[in-house]
């Protein structure tokens, strides 16, 4: 059986420049957003902060419907877990086990949609459209990961 992008000819089947810069604007406002985590990621979060599950959930967590999504600060609306500038760099306290959403950034569905799309996230993000090439098979297999672990 063929998969769908072998079939269809997808308007990044060249491929897609990308290299994080350590920027931060991934995990940071001015808009809100929602990095969904699954239970599981829970509870590494919780092993990395020497927590209990309930603690995490209680701490940095916010329950919308089944789901839950990390708090973000009230007025920038960054993430709970993105730390303060330091040399025009800002990063994630919990890299090591950060949430595969974030993992996947930006081989996102919303950023792949069109050309216009991606573009929109480079307006975003300097490490678009720069750095090492993903092939469309990459991109791909970053676009349908469900687990990092």
């Amino acid at each position: 059986m063929k998969s769908v992008y072998k079939t269809k000819r997808l308007w990044y089947a060249g491929g897609l420049h990308f290299e994080c810069v350590g920027c931060g604007n991934c995990c940071a406002g001015p808009a809100e957003g929602y990095i969904w985590l699954t239970l599981p990621e829970i509870e590494f979060l919780a092993g990395e902060l020497r927590l209990t599950p309930d603690e995490v959930q209680t701490k940095f967590l916010r329950r919308i419907g089944p789901r839950h999504t990390i708090k973000e600060d009230p007025k920038t609306k960054d993430c709970t877990f993105l730390s303060p500038a330091h040399d025009g760099c800002r990063g994630c306290a919990i890299y090591s086990v950060r949430p595969n959403q974030c993992r996947t950034w930006p081989f996102w569905s919303s950023n792949l949609y069109d050309p216009s799309a991606w573009n929109v996230a480079a307006m975003r993000c300097p490490g678009v459209n720069r750095g090492r090439l993903y092939s469309l098979e990459e991109i791909h297999a970053l676009k349908s990961q469900t687990r990092w672990w």
